[in-house]
């Protein structure tokens, strides 16, 4: 026997939670106040629901309320996401509440926190299986790297994404080749960039400029620093 569950989300006010879905491209299929709120937002063949709020003052971000929204074009729909609440805010809303998480290439999810602070994690629907603390094919300040990937993209922790790398870099610098050292410092400098401080992100590329890198290793560098660059335009409120 097949069956289905629906996580039912906090609808705070409900017209402007069920609006912010809207600006998202979302469809409202159902909308009611008495005798209890409730709503349903429908795109691209799932929907996402919508029930009463507890009076007790404790926002939905804090009581980890949310749900997972498995796509096929995860990339592409964060773009869509973008653009909209771009035009809709003047800016992206990368912080606070309501928010979008940032999304690199090659990622697999990103989380909308709506304005009541329900987290819909969008995953591509193929993501392969995570690999808490790197992938074990991989060794040194390579598995640093990939655990900070995890932290960051998975676990949304910038902090512990940040404090793995530094912590990797004072391990395994010493040892590691300086294309991977240049790519833990570029990464670093993301991190930099997100959180808003750009005297952190000077100090950074000053220190990869000092890398001993060839041809080959300048192009894997300049990748890196070209995905910092688009986060800070991504940030900007102009885009």
């Amino acid at each position: 026997m097949a069956g289905m569950s629906i996580p039912v989300m906090w609808g705070g006010n409900l017209p402007e939670t069920l609006d912010f879905y809207r600006t998202l491209g979302y469809r409202v299929t159902s909308e009611q106040t008495r005798p209890y709120t409730y709503g349903v937002v429908e795109r691209d063949g799932y929907e996402l629901h919508f029930g009463p709020t507890p009076k007790d003052g404790v926002d939905a971000e804090s009581a980890y309320v949310g749900c997972l929204a498995l796509v096929d074009e995860v990339e592409e729909l964060h773009a869509d996401f973008t653009a909209a609440l771009r035009a809709r805010y003047g800016r992206v809303p990368a912080r606070g509440i309501p928010r979008i998480t940032r999304f690199r290439p090659g990622q697999t999810r990103f989380t909308v926190v709506d304005p009541v602070g329900n987290s819909v994690i969008y995953i591509r629907r193929d993501e392969p299986d995570v690999e808490y603390g790197g992938s074990t094919d991989l060794e040194g300040l390579a598995r640093v790297l990939d655990n900070a990937r995890i932290l960051r993209e998975s676990k949304l922790d910038d902090k512990a994404a940040a404090r793995a790398i530094e912590a990797g870099l004072k391990r395994f610098g010493a040892t590691a080749p300086a294309v991977e050292r240049g790519r833990a410092l570029a990464q670093l400098a993301e991190i930099a960039v997100a959180a808003g401080d750009s005297d952190r992100v000077e100090q950074l590329r000053g220190k990869i400029g000092e890398l001993e890198l060839s041809d080959a290793d300048r192009a894997v560098i300049a990748e890196e620093l070209s995905i910092v660059g688009d986060l800070a335009d991504w940030l900007s409120k102009e885009g």
